[in-house]
Formats: structure tokens, C-alpha cells, sequence
């Protein structure tokens, strides 16, 4: 079999996959260790008995619907490129989102952030590649994912993220600039857990009581305790959550509150500000 030949195999993905093309080349990629430049350019190129085989194997278990980065182990986030299992969440472009409106609400060089169900360190990890200044504590209460987050963190090489252990606020001391998170935000009666690439993730990840604003509403809460006054709390949720959000933070008693929209077009972050607001002054000191 040569690279064209099993680019052709994408056919056998069409019912399950929204890019599978894209799947194959990922697939390719990771079996010869090569670039997608190198997939097209080398179309004649022979696979070896056992790399053919270990793509085989790859492509049933991707029509089985398992994801690709579980297939290949890793997966591009920002910059980096991340080492992902199947005991967190997969990075989504989306959430990359996020991590624009973070660096967008605290433009200075030195802040405190906490990143609150770490797992992966996605966010944690792209913020502090942006700002070395950034001390980030990077917090998820599943050891695994602890582990996960730390090999990313060593790997990468970012000494300005401390990776812990812990439930939301459990391990966490001190006053924040910034409070970033991603938590679980989906109604356990939501019919597309049993869809995509969902079905391989941890439930834990996954979904939140109270319609999935549970977990939300808890770190909102808490969260007061632990930001400097002026300080944001930033959260990614549901399509459809952003005036729950909103609402649930004016309640708190959080002011400049908004929201965003991801790269589909969806209000998927929400945000707001504890206190008084920053002045521009103080700002430019703080730069």
C-alpha cells in the first residue's frame, strides 16, 4: 500500500466522520513520522508490512468512532502540540477562544491565573507560553489528568505553571488576577452525549447538574474569595448557557459582564469582573 492508496481508505469514514480526510493524513502522519507536506509530495511511497497494518488497525478503530487523538495520542492546541489519553477531555479548537479573551482581559506582564479542571493544562500551557511573567496554577481533581497536565508542562518546558491536585479551590492559596475555566457544563440529559467523539470522554469531564451550570455556579461563587479586587472570572460553556452564565454571575454579584462567540459563531465564553475595575493608571504600572 503507498500513501495514495491509503488516502483512498477516507471513503470508508464518510459516515462517521466530519473530516475524514483529514483523519487519514492525522493517521498517515503519525505512522511515518512525517509532515502532511511529505504526504504529498511522496505519494508513491510504500508503507512497510507493519505500518500498513498499524494504519489498518487505526481506521477500524476510527469507524468504530474512536477519536483521532486517542489514535495518535496527541493533539494541537495553540501553539503546542499536546500529549492527550482518555482520561480528559480533548482540546477543541474552540477553546482556543478562551485563551484569545484571557490575554485580551489582563494585558500586563506579570499576573497570578488559576486554571480550574486543568486537564490536559491546555489553557494553563497556551497562556503561559504568551506570558513567561504569568505565575498559573493549573488545578483538576482527577490524578491522571495531573499527571497528563505535569508530562505536557515538563515536556513543553514552561516553568511558570504549578500543576495540583484537588477539587476546584481545594489546594489553591492566595489572591488572583485571573480565574480561567473550562469545567463541565453539559446537561447529563443532553441526547449528543451519546454521540462523536464525546462517547470517549470522561463523563466527569462532560456533564454538570442543574442543567449543566452546577459546577459553574460553584467556582463563581467561590471563586470571589480568591480574585484581586478588579479581578476576571472567565468561563467557556454551553452554546445555549450564556444568559444563564451572565445571569448567574450578575447574581454573585460580578459586574462588566460579557460574552463571546466561538469560531462557529456560538456564545460559548462568558466573563466578569470582581470588585472595582482595574484603573487605567494602575494598569500601566502594573505593565
Amino acid at each position: 500500500m503507498n500513501i495514495t492508496e491509503a488516502q483512498a481508505c477516507a471513503a470508508q469514514l464518510s459516515s462517521g466522520s466530519d473530516s475524514p480526510a483529514a483523519d487519514v493524513e492525522l493517521l498517515l502522519c503519525h505512522i511515518l513520522g512525517c509532515s502532511r507536506t511529505f504526504l504529498f509530495t511522496h505519494r508513491e511511497h510504500l508503507l512497510t508490512e507493519q505500518q500498513q497494518a498499524q494504519f489498518e488497525q487505526l481506521i477500524r478503530r476510527r469507524i468504530d468512532g474512536e477519536p483521532v487523538a486517542h489514535l495518535t495520542g496527541s493533539r494541537g492546541f495553540w501553539t503546542l502540540d499536546l500529549e492527550v489519553n482518555a482520561t480528559t477531555l480533548i482540546p477543541r479548537p474552540d477553546t482556543e477562544c478562551l485563551v484569545e479573551k484571557a490575554l485580551e482581559l489582563i494585558p500586563v506582564s506579570v499576573a497570578r491565573v488559576l486554571d480550574l479542571g486543568t486537564g490536559t493544562g491546555a489553557i494553563a500551557l497556551a497562556l503561559a507560553s504568551e506570558q513567561p511573567g504569568w505565575e498559573i496554577v493549573a488545578v483538576d481533581c482527577v490524578a491522571e489528568a495531573v499527571s497528563l497536565a505535569e508530562s505536557n508542562r515538563q515536556r513543553i518546558g514552561l516553568d511558570n505553571v504549578t500543576v495540583a491536585e484537588g477539587s476546584w479551590f481545594e489546594p489553591v492559596s492566595g489572591m488572583f488576577d485571573l480565574i480561567v475555566s473550562n469545567p463541565p457544563y453539559i446537561d447529563p440529559q443532553d441526547p449528543h452525549l451519546g454521540q462523536g467523539d464525546v462517547r470517549f470522554e470522561p463523563l466527569s469531564a462532560l456533564v454538570a447538574e442543574d442543567k449543566g451550570l452546577a459546577d459553574i455556579r460553584h467556582i463563581a461563587s467561590e471563586a470571589r474569595r480568591f480574585l484581586v479586587d478588579g479581578g476576571r472570572l472567565l468561563f467557556e460553556h454551553g452554546y445555549d448557557q450564556a444568559n444563564a452564565v451572565q445571569r448567574l454571575l450578575a447574581d454573585l454579584g460580578y459586574n462588566d459582564i460579557e460574552s463571546a462567540q466561538d469560531y462557529g459563531g456560538n456564545d460559548r465564553i462568558t466573563w466578569g469582573q470582581w470588585g472595582h475595575p482595574v484603573k487605567e493608571g494602575n494598569k500601566q504600572n502594573a505593565e
